[in-house]
């Protein structure tokens, strides 16, 4: 008797044939791990310059390429289907004091700008915006939860769209 979660030949293939749809459609819209790279590398340059959020990395990564090789990783699993990152970014977010709100909308609005200037097809910069904002509206509940708890009513996020 075959489990969920057992690993197959055929359940292997269904994964890989999900995977790889995923970057087909990817690609078809201009997002593949060049443009990942191109966005990561020049999102981070952004940051690091950056008055609101640079001092926040600043006292938290201290091996640039290391980090930045991670969050191309990340985005190559997001965006393409990788598979390739491990971790937990919710708990690493949320064990930085005082973030907030603002925080993320300014890191979406440095995002988006880096997108837009980046991505060579409106559908691709549609796409990666969608799922940096769904990222960032994630990280900012797992965060308030955590602080305030559950509340009843959950305020009205204004984090910005593309």
């Amino acid at each position: 008797m075959q489990t969920a979660i057992s690993r197959t030949p055929d359940h292997r293939a269904r994964i890989e044939a999900i995977r790889q749809r995923k970057r087909e459609e990817a690609e078809a819209i201009g997002i593949d791990e060049e443009l990942i790279d191109r966005v990561v590398e020049r999102f981070y340059t952004r940051v690091r310059r950056d008055d609101l959020l640079g001092p926040i990395f600043a006292e938290r990564i201290t091996d640039w390429p290391v980090h930045l090789g991670r969050m191309k990783q990340f985005w190559r699993s997001v965006l393409l289907g990788t598979a390739e990152f491990s971790g937990n970014p919710m708990v690493r977010h949320q064990a930085i004091p005082g973030l907030e709100e603002r925080h993320f909308a300014h890191w979406l609005d440095l995002f988006y700008q880096t997108l837009r200037d980046e991505c060579p097809q409106s559908a691709g910069v549609a796409e990666y915006a969608a799922r940096a904002r769904m990222i960032a509206e994630s990280l900012l509940i797992g965060i308030e939860m955590r602080r305030d708890g559950l509340t009843p009513h959950a305020p009205k996020r204004s984090l910005p769209h593309v």
